[in-house]
């Protein structure tokens, strides 16, 4: 049984869930909200969802599906290097991307703007809140209540970040962001899981795709210090075996000092609860070097890869598909199944961006092809 630290969330704690139900047996709470999350429509869809890089493009390329098992993956063993409940961290990893749109941010961000554009009252589109909508309201697998009914502790580790306004409409799961309180450090740390896997793992596609170069690489203080490492370590390695070497060497050293940052603040703060964890500043973080490190990595990326001209007209076309696809539904309804359609305007857009935004890439594009396609 896992040794849970003084600040670990502990299930028998739980805040609850919106909806009362009687305790699992075999199983912890969080191990339950786990479960349901791995079960559920919206996690097998992430299989054909973009990461960078549509999914039709190369077999190897990562997924939101394999992405959020790398950041459970990851995840689990920052838990468990810090006593974290390692089952909660695991189901906020799972479920943090389930409210993307097809084709990733291109996808989001166009389906913000015609929201905004239609029905600005209706509060945009941003899949982070998606993401916290599809599991309390819009799965449909259990006869007593919509959603899958999560423990509050999963929902507010789902729920990353969040306007005022938006906070107000969402009750207790939103009030940390109108009294600035964190969330628990399992959610804090899931979200710095996210970051480590989605920088080093969009290096590996990217040079797997050619649109990055090693060369270009080297200019980057953490993947220069690595491949300097490896190359002493294995003098001439080259191609893929180099690069899986870097990546994995670049994330264990953002792991260990992700840990030993976070633990050397918490020995400073002492929390005994993980409500103690809320009234802190935030915790978990990188050393100052590493962040600077980390960020670096981070600019590299959004200069050479995710604005490289073949990802930005792969985007473009991405975001032509959704504009046309919410436009022809909003502007003719009949177009969708009778469980799409809606009397009320405001509900009818947010019934729009909701079939959409669960659309996986190929089903907008089929989608797509049967509307506009004679």
């Amino acid at each position: 049984m896992q040794m849970l630290a003084a600040y670990a969330c502990r299930p028998e704690q739980s805040r609850g869930r919106r909806y009362a139900e009687a305790a699992p047996q075999g199983r912890n709470a969080f191990q339950r909200d786990r479960d349901r999350i791995i079960h559920c429509n919206a996690f097998r869809l992430l299989e054909y969802k973009t990461q960078v890089f549509i999914n039709h493009e190369g077999d190897l390329f990562r997924t939101r599906l394999t992405h959020s098992l790398e950041v459970a993956q990851l995840a689990r063993a920052i838990a468990r290097n810090l006593g974290l409940h390692e089952d909660l961290i695991e189901a906020i990893s799972l479920a943090h991307d389930l409210g993307h749109t097809p084709f990733g941010h291109a996808g989001q961000d166009t389906l913000n703007s015609c929201m905004q554009e239609l029905r600005p009252e209706a509060g945009g589109f941003e899949h982070n809140l998606q993401s916290l909508r599809i599991v309390d309201e819009l799965e449909e697998r259990y006869a007593a209540f919509n959603g899958l009914n999560l423990c509050f502790e999963t929902r507010e580790g789902i729920l990353k970040h969040c306007s005022l306004k938006h906070a107000r409409e969402l009750g207790e799961v939103g009030q940390r962001f109108i009294d600035r309180s964190q969330p628990s450090l399992e959610a804090q740390m899931a979200n710095l899981a996210d970051e480590i896997a989605y920088n080093n793992h969009d290096i590996d596609d990217g040079l797997r795709s050619g649109l990055i170069r090693l060369e270009q690489l080297l200019e980057l203080r953490l993947f220069r210090a690595h491949y300097e490492h490896v190359q002493a370590q294995y003098p001439g390695l080259s191609g893929q075996r180099l690069v899986a070497e870097i990546i994995r060497g670049m994330i264990n050293t953002l792991v260990v000092d992700l840990t030993e940052t976070t633990r050397a603040k918490l020995e400073e703060h002492r929390p005994d609860s993980a409500d103690a964890i809320r009234n802190l500043p935030r915790l978990a973080g990188f050393s100052p070097e590493l962040r600077a490190q980390a960020d670096e990595l981070k600019r590299f990326l959004h200069a050479n890869l995710y604005r490289h001209y073949k990802v930005v007209r792969m985007m473009n076309k991405a975001q032509h598909i959704v504009r046309d696809l919410f436009q022809a539904f909003v502007d003719d309804p009949r177009l969708l199944a009778a469980e799409h359609r809606r009397e009320d305007p405001i509900a009818q857009a947010r019934a729009v961006a909701d079939y959409i935004a669960g659309m996986t890439d190929r089903h907008a594009i089929r989608e797509h092809d049967a509307i506009f396609k004679m």
